[in-house]
């Protein structure tokens, strides 16, 4: 059997994650055992929580362990089986990335279909980002038709396609913030979104405040930090915000400061409730045959950004957490 190379977490990041955190490591492609599938990955996912398990902190996710490969989203193609109901030449969604071989249990698999949408689609627009979109938007800020929709990190892999359901499901505005005047041009010329600005043009607020002068109804939270407070200032009346992410917080060094206008949501009646998408599997049968339609015809749009080769996993996943990205961030493994 060939060799496969995975990343190891050798120490745990203090801030911003260095090089010297991690190594690539040479290892035994392994045979698969009883109800066992052995996949080369093809496709894996980089995505902000990963930053998260890095640190050894008790959270909604074990960390990762040290001097042990680390592990994400991947789509792979199965090369040996010793399971029922998964044949070599399937193709695989599972959680078992950052490496090059995969032997995972066939209970943690879910065999894809290439021919109905691209593999890297399982890992983006139909998958876990997806997924997370949908659910935040529709069910957990329960967004309804004449809403007013803010969402910041809006060119990434969540928020392009928040703000694109939003309008789809009929608010009355959708306003999105992103770190460049290209990802504003994106925001506002291919996704629909009624106005965007760049957050490092001049304050959020005043910036949110000339695109929504009225106010918003509905705020999808990927970023935290002056984002949120900006967001929870311009709340109406039983606005409500599905907190998804604090990217802009992930590798700070000491106690971040809370938004300091939570007094509003008194007298407002604001509801902000953070989410996992794991908790709404339930919306997944509605969330495929929906936004599958959506792509079928075009009225849904999608980026990705992919890097290519193992060796470049690192610096893909330091990448997105600077927001190098345009929508889902996915390393590309050669088919062998």
């Amino acid at each position: 059997m060939p060799k496969s190379r995975e990343w190891h977490l050798v120490a745990r990041p203090q801030g911003w994650p260095a090089p010297d955190d991690f190594a690539l490591v040479e290892t035994e492609v392994p045979e698969p055992g009883p109800g066992q599938i052995l996949v080369r990955n093809l496709y894996l996912s980089v995505d902000p929580y990963m930053r998260g398990r890095m640190n050894d902190v008790k959270s909604y996710a074990p960390p990762y362990a040290l001097d042990a490969p680390m592990h994400g989203g991947a789509v792979g193609r199965v090369v040996a089986s010793a399971a029922e109901g998964v044949a070599v030449g399937d193709h695989v969604l599972h959680g078992l990335g950052w490496r090059e071989y995969a032997l995972v249990d066939a209970a943690d698999a879910v065999v894809v279909d290439p021919a109905r949408a691209p593999l890297t689609a399982y890992l983006g627009v139909l998958g876990m980002t997806g997924m997370t979109a949908y659910a935040g938007l529709l069910r957990v800020a329960a967004m309804a038709e004449g809403d007013v929709v803010f969402v910041s990190g809006a060119a990434g892999a969540v928020g392009g396609q928040v703000g694109q359901i939003a309008r789809l499901k009929g608010a009355s505005r959708v306003i999105g913030s992103a770190g460049s005047a290209e990802k504003v041009r994106l925001l506002v010329e291919e996704y629909g979104f009624d106005a965007a600005f760049n957050y490092k043009d001049g304050p959020v607020a005043e910036q949110l405040a000339a695109a929504a002068p009225d106010g918003i109804d509905v705020y999808f939270d990927n970023v935290g930090g002056e984002h949120l407070e900006a967001a929870i200032g311009a709340l109406r009346v039983h606005g409500r915000a599905a907190l998804c992410g604090a990217i802009a917080q992930y590798n700070a060094t000491e106690p971040v400061r809370g938004p300091r206008n939570l007094g509003l949501m008194v007298g407002r009646r604001l509801t902000l409730r953070g989410f996992l998408v794991h908790d709404h599997q339930d919306l997944r049968p509605e969330f495929v045959r929906e936004v599958g339609g959506w792509l079928r015809d075009g009225r849904l749009r999608h980026r990705e950004t992919v890097v290519e080769g193992i060796e470049n996993n690192l610096e893909a996943f330091l990448g997105l957490l600077r927001g190098d990205n345009t929508g889902k961030m996915i390393v590309a493994l050669p088919a062998q």
